[in-house]
């Protein structure tokens, strides 16, 4: 007859039935979780643009006015058609001419001229088809020596900051972002010698950003020596 006593601590315990259930609600949760987030925020997006396109529409232009239903989505769809539109135009020598005069009456607005010009150069570099971008992930030492942190290399330095800097070699511009919201972090500007460049690509290193360090690029290391640990008996 066995006690307690002598069953080995170090077996793994059977996981009961609310263990299962317990281990099946959050395999569920990882699953539908990205899954509604996504569909949340789309929906949300949708709803967003379609309050300030649609009361710009006459009610008797929109769709409901004729089926009865407030569809979501027709406002992006206007939006879409009409951003299209406004960029054929601004491509041509009309539109051209056009913004040329908008932005010099625009540059004789003390305010204004500073809130559009911010604007514009924020767009033209998240929207703008071109190939800027960050080149590499690299790790640098910040905020001290011995602290490592994620950044991603964007351009070299130039003009007056590698100028005035006087280090005696070229200057990289690297932006750290924050955790878990990569949009926001510092610009930071360091020498070519001092930044360690990485093997993983730019998404992957942001994925490492967003996960607080929970999801790393790659398979595991088979030489790493915790793998090679025996498991007990």
């Amino acid at each position: 007859m066995t006690t307690p006593f002598d069953e080995d601590p170090l077996k793994p315990r059977k996981p009961g039935l609310l263990g299962g259930l317990r281990a099946s609600f959050l395999t569920g949760l990882v699953v539908i979780a990205p899954v509604a987030l996504t569909v949340w925020l789309i929906w949300a997006l949708m709803g967003w643009v379609d309050s300030f396109v649609l009361p710009l529409i006459p009610a008797n232009l929109r769709p409901e006015h004729y089926i009865g239903i407030n569809l979501r989505g027709v406002g992006v769809i206007i939006f879409l058609i009409f951003t299209v539109i406004v960029g054929w135009i601004a491509k041509g020598l009309i539109g051209k001419s056009m913004i040329r005069v908008a932005e010099s009456l625009v540059a004789r607005m003390p305010v204004v001229r500073s809130i559009y010009s911010g604007v514009k150069q924020i767009a033209e570099t998240v929207f703008a088809q071109s190939e800027r971008s960050f080149e590499k992930a690299c790790l640098i030492q910040y905020p001290r020596k011995g602290i490592w942190a994620v950044g991603f290399i964007s351009t070299t330095a130039k003009g007056e900051v590698n100028k005035k800097a006087e280090t005696g070699s070229d200057l990289l511009s690297v932006f750290v972002p924050t955790t878990p919201n990569p949009t926001s972090g510092f610009l930071l500007f360091f020498p070519r010698e001092d930044i360690v460049e990485l093997d993983m690509s730019v998404e992957d290193a942001a994925k490492l950003v967003i996960s607080a360090g929970l999801v790393y690029p790659g398979e595991a290391d088979p030489d790493d020596p915790r793998l090679k640990a025996k498991p007990r008996k």
